[in-house]
């Protein structure tokens, strides 16, 4: 596409279904390496990260069945390395997540820095510093992580800064780690909860998802299991504003409203009316915020 031309001056009525979420998605395709055996992963959103995601664990052996466009079936007791393809990794910022499923499944692995899109610099400081403290050995070289551990010991983890992705990354690692991690200053998004909940599912002991203190029992075995991702919230947020600035009456369908809790707030403060149902929000404005 190489433009979008938008016609402004139109109120927007109607209903739209919202996709599961993509930090989620890009957090628990890579935690599908941790199972002994099939993973089925539902409510998956169509976009370029999740088709990057199932190239490279097919590159690294896995057996990828993706015949529904929101339906994913993962085998991965075919991996044969633990190397990613850096020209595959490359395209997405999420593949550092392989970091911590390949150590926590066969305790090494090989992952490029991460690629993706250009929103500023992404510092994976904190995930090392996390891998570093339950045993692992970390290289750097000509742009390649290269991480190794004779054996993963659980330990406490006082996160610098409040990061998602070294949270989920370390939960990853820390599973079948021996002992019990504890991770302060966690992220507290959603998406660690449906990322610790997947693992849970497998068979994995983690609790405090959620809070800023997590714990993680390493266990031997993951089993394989079924999971539906989130609703995407942050999706939701912007149908949400998009209905209040066009003076629109939006139903917005599988959602989480807990999740949208502060959004909700600030447009009811705004004077836009926000209705929450079990799974949808509707958002009337019938003048301007």
């Amino acid at each position: 596409m190489e433009k979008l031309k938008i016609e402004g001056c139109h109120k927007l009525h109607g209903e739209i279904t919202i996709s599961g979420a993509k930090n989620s998605a890009l957090a628990i395709l890579p935690a599908s390496i941790l199972a002994e055996e099939n993973c089925t992963i539902r409510n998956l959103p169509s976009i370029d990260d999740v088709t990057y995601l199932k190239e490279l664990l097919r590159d690294l052996g896995a057996k990828v069945s993706d015949e529904d466009i929101d339906k994913i079936t993962i085998n991965p007791a075919y991996i044969k390395s633990s190397a990613v393809d850096f020209e595959l990794a490359k395209k997405l910022r999420a593949s550092y997540y392989f970091l911590g499923a390949l150590l926590g499944k066969y305790k090494e692995a090989e992952v490029p820095f991460p690629g993706g899109c250009d929103i500023g610099v992404r510092p994976i400081d904190q995930h090392i510093k996390g891998f570093e403290a339950l045993g692992v050995e970390i290289k750097l070289e000509h742009g390649i992580i290269k991480a190794k551990a004779k054996e993963l010991i659980g330990a406490s983890i006082y996160l610098d800064v409040v990061s998602v992705g070294a949270t989920i990354n370390i939960m990853l690692a820390a599973c079948k780690a021996k002992g019990i991690t504890t991770i302060e200053n966690a992220a507290k998004e959603p998406y660690i909860v449906d990322t610790a909940n997947f693992l849970n599912a497998m068979g994995a002991n983690i609790k405090g998802a959620g809070t800023d203190v997590i714990k993680i029992k390493g266990v031997e075995h993951l089993s394989g299991c079924e999971h539906s991702i989130i609703p995407d919230q942050i999706e939701t947020g912007t149908y949400m504003i998009l209905a209040a600035a066009a003076k629109g009456d939006v139903l917005i369908k599988n959602v989480i409203p807990t999740h949208l809790e502060a959004v909700s707030a600030k447009m009811r403060e705004m004077g836009i009316e926000v209705i929450e149902y079990e799974d949808s929000i509707r958002v009337i404005s019938n003048t301007r915020p």
